[in-house]
């Protein structure tokens, strides 16, 4: 997380810097409404990015909410699609969810291109619609449907 923080900047405030925070991060995932993932690069075995399924609505909605960021060096190497792709498999196939969404800063660039490599749609923008490192930020809202995700090789 140290050697992240200026790649973060002001996109993500991750909440797991310290011991506490990071057993407080694993506790979120006992519920049956917030996914954990890793991504872990293959040949050192570090860990080279996080992607979350947050706050599952099930009944007639079926759907989650990503929040994902990628680690120091790995950052560019395209683990994180690799991770988002698996990721995605487990949503659609395991959790049976119709929809996922990611929202967005609109100049997140790299957050960008990742969903859009991924299959997502762009649906709008939503103003101000979360505060993020202290601040209200616009966010870009992204969507992929299982529809759309099964019928694409990967």
């Amino acid at each position: 997380m140290r050697r992240s923080r200026s790649l973060h900047r002001s996109w993500v405030a991750p909440k797991a810097r310290t011991r506490k925070e990071f057993l407080t991060y694993l506790k979120r995932f006992s519920s049956h409404r917030n996914f954990g993932f890793l991504v872990i690069e293959r040949n050192s075995r570090a860990i080279a990015g996080v992607i979350n399924i947050n706050e599952v609505i099930r009944g007639a909605f079926q759907c989650g909410a990503l929040g994902y960021y990628a680690f120091s060096p790995y950052a560019g190497k395209g683990l994180m699609r690799e991770g988002m792709l698996l990721v995605l498999k487990y949503a659609f196939q395991k959790l049976k969810l119709h929809r996922v969404e990611a929202n967005i800063q609109p100049r997140n660039r790299a957050s960008i291109a990742l969903v859009q490599k991924s299959g997502f749609v762009r649906e709008g923008l939503s103003r101000r619609m979360l505060k993020v490192c202290g601040k209200w930020r616009d966010h870009e809202r992204w969507a992929l449907l299982v529809e759309d995700f099964q019928g694409k090789r990967y």
